[in-house]
């Protein structure tokens, strides 16, 4: 079994900081599933590749009961499955970690990478590397007799956090594989969730992956999904993913607008208003721009998500010193959220009865007063064209209105006016001629800034 990794990222030979595997050195591991070999066919500035070669003995496979040919000849030992997760997951367990002694920084910034897996499962490929914002290549593998086979080589292309990659690679290797060697037990479940955390939940095939992954059985799917059910109630801006284009959800777009316009600001100090689970602040931490990143809500359990999620007990203290967490509730003024240069309220506004709107405006505009305020609300003229979303219906159960276009447009108005803000308007995700764009966002530019 073969896996390649490449990154063009410069200087390309840092993966070998964050792999804790130096591009000089060809390594072996001796694995539960059996000797892993780590080597780079490529190691410069521009470009470098690292391969995971896993060796694996077919008659040790099948010491045990049964003596017919099939129980020796068959495909464990050449595809890409459980068998080499186990591997993936020991000889790169730090780097899946996202932890890096020498380059921290890097370890927490999307970069961007290339895998490549010779032989692989191919028929789910697309449908569940897509939503995660891959690219995919699939070069189907011929049969001798003629046509294609199962099998295919596949080229993964995106960026993405390290970290993350391998993630994605332990847990769909073995889902597109179907079949796991080894008992699946309630330690699973956990394993999954852990590799899972911050794209399972919000994944629209999480419950194909959870059930190939957890081999079919039943009660361990269902505190698997019970529980992952728990994460989405915290990030409720994550339930939107349904609704976005296959290659990229919504919710990773309307972060990537805010992340380019808070950048067009020049902000160094950010306020994320209603952080949830932290899915903005990740990315804020991976842009070492954001000097002072503040993380607001008025769940405390949510908080507590928002530090797992980030792994705040384990940050290195560069990172650390640069992000805190707050409990406080936006309907209330608070002195300490003063002096930001911008504040971000995403996917916010329409979780508050609209009576409380006037104390909301109050607070952000008038006691935070930052520089440059953010704001990004569903457009529910668009809601017409989600063929899964009841005529009439809202997006989450916890809205309590949206808009239209017109409607947010009225109110943007009249806060600016009242305040002291200019306002413009920008669409997030992809337009309709008529009903425009899913996500509708405001930038408040402070007047006297």
């Amino acid at each position: 079994m073969l896996l390649t990794l490449t990154t063009t990222h410069r200087p390309a030979t840092d993966l070998g900081h964050l792999l804790h595997k130096h591009p000089d050195r060809a390594q072996s591991f001796t694995t539960s599933s059996g000797t892993a070999h780590v080597f780079y066919p490529r190691a410069d500035e521009e470009e470098c590749t690292v391969a995971l070669l896993l060796e694996v003995d077919p008659v040790a496979l099948v010491r045990g009961p049964g003596s017919t040919l099939t129980h020796y000849v068959n495909d464990r030992p050449y595809v890409a499955g459980s068998l080499f997760t186990v591997a993936l997951g020991s000889v790169f367990r730090t780097a899946m970690n996202g932890r890096s002694r020498s380059h921290q920084d890097l370890a927490a910034t999307p970069i961007p990478l290339r895998v490549g897996v010779p032989v692989l499962p191919h028929r789910l490929v697309e449908r569940l590397f897509t939503p995660l914002g891959w690219e995919v290549g699939i070069r189907p593998i011929p049969l001798d007799e003629g046509g294609d086979s199962r099998y295919a080589d596949v080229t993964l292309t995106g960026t993405h956090r390290l970290a993350d990659a391998l993630k994605h690679l332990y847990v769909l290797l073995p889902v597109l594989d179907g079949s796991k060697h080894y008992w699946v037990a309630q330690d699973e479940v956990d394993k999954l969730l852990r590799a899972g955390e911050g794209w399972l939940a919000g994944h629209p095939d999480r419950e194909l992956i959870t059930t190939r992954y957890l081999a079919r059985h039943k009660p361990l799917v269902e505190s698997a999904l019970s529980r992952l059910a728990e994460l989405e109630e915290v990030e409720p801006e994550e339930l939107d993913n349904a609704l976005a284009e296959p290659r990229i959800s919504l919710a990773a777009q309307r972060r990537a607008v805010v992340l380019a316009q808070l950048g067009e600001a020049g902000a160094r100090r950010v306020l994320d208003l209603g952080c949830g689970g932290g899915a903005l602040l990740r990315d804020l931490l991976a842009v070492p721009e954001f000097t002072e990143i503040c993380g607001v809500d008025v769940s405390t359990k949510a908080l507590r998500e928002a530090a797992r999620a980030l792994r705040l007990d384990r940050m290195p203290e560069r990172l650390r010193a640069r992000i805190t967490l707050r409990q406080s509730s936006l309907t209330y003024a608070d002195a300490e959220l003063k002096g930001f240069d911008a504040a971000v309220l995403m996917e916010v506004v329409e979780h508050l009865d609209p009576m409380r709107l006037p104390a909301l405006e109050h607070s952000v505009f008038a006691v935070a007063r930052p520089r440059v305020v953010l704001v990004t609300t569903p457009n529910v003229e668009y809601n017409a064209l989600f063929e899964t979303l009841p005529t009439g219906g809202l997006r989450h159960p916890d809205h309590r209105f949206e808009w239209t276009r017109a409607q947010f447009g009225d109110w943007a108005r009249e806060v600016g006016d009242r305040r002291g803000y200019t306002v413009r308007h920008l669409p997030v995700g992809p337009e309709d001629p008529d009903r425009g764009a899913p996500t509708q966002l405001a930038v408040f530019t402070r007047e006297d800034a």
